[in-house]
């Protein structure tokens, strides 16, 4: 367990890192819970997607980038991937003496909710096929059939700026589509950058399926951990924050709406 620090300055900012830019969708509900949080983002755009690399090349890039947030002082580390939480916070934890929020597809709600007692689930390979996930799919599949489908190019497209394009369309319908021939009336979004798809997703998928994503869980157990540690920052004044890319700077101010200065370094 992670000992309460009395040397740390609660001004020192939220460290998030994600393989691209997908992770900024847990990044704006942590600012919008948590406003007067600094906030370090790492965008690893040149290893994305994480979801189809091997465990040991998952948990080197999540080594790399939690030293680099740690060396630019955070106090907390957010795994804004859900394939670097469930290969490799295990070892991040065990490794760093900081505390870590991680980041799990929404399965316990779903399974809770639904009526058709049938769920889809998006993800990508390295969430899906990881020991973390299936322990959590076997805790609430009781009853359940829980439909999994891998998203392989939807990562790729969006970190290529091609959210609204005709390839994404298609690209959703084959994958969501069967998933609705068979029942579901949930759909657990199980990466960061998926989020994103939403707005495509509605236009694809009856109204009565709800989308399920992780983004307000995890800003909840931000706010929880820092204020277990005593960590929240005492300044009432807005956060600053910085962005850093190691693809191209574009799509990310995209994302972002140029609200802010993303700095494209080599890491």
């Amino acid at each position: 367990m992670h000992k309460e620090n009395q040397n740390i300055d609660n001004s020192e900012p939220i460290g998030v890192f994600d393989s691209g830019i997908g992770g900024t969708s847990i990044w704006n509900e942590i600012n919008l819970l948590l406003p007067s949080e600094n906030s370090i983002y790492l965008a690893d755009s040149k290893h994305a997607p994480y979801g189809i690399r091997s465990k040991e090349e998952i948990i080197r890039l999540s080594d790399k980038n939690t030293s680099l947030l740690l060396n630019k002082g955070c106090k907390i580390i957010v795994i804004a991937c859900n394939t670097a939480t469930t290969n490799a916070i295990s070892y991040l934890r065990k490794k760093y003496d900081v505390p870590f929020i991680g980041i799990e597809p929404a399965i316990k709600p779903a399974s809770l909710k639904t009526e058709s007692k049938i769920i889809g689930i998006l993800a990508t390979k390295g969430t899906l096929s990881s020991s973390l996930f299936q322990e959590t799919t076997n805790l609430y599949k009781q009853g359940i059939e829980i439909i999994e489908q891998e998203g392989t190019g939807i990562v790729e497209l969006i970190e290529n700026g091609k959210l609204d394009s005709e390839e994404m369309t298609l690209l959703l319908r084959s994958y969501v589509l069967p998933m609705v021939e068979r029942g579901i009336d949930h759909l657990v979004l199980g990466c960061s950058h998926y989020p994103y798809l939403i707005p495509n997703l509605r236009k694809i998928l009856p109204e009565s399926i709800t989308i399920i994503d992780s983004g307000y869980a995890v800003a909840i157990q931000t706010k929880a951990v820092l204020t277990q540690f005593n960590l929240l920052n005492k300044n009432s004044d807005a956060g600053q924050h910085q962005f850093y890319t190691n693809g191209t700077a574009e799509v990310l101010n995209l994302i972002l709406g140029n609200r802010f200065t993303v700095l494209v370094k080599d890491f």
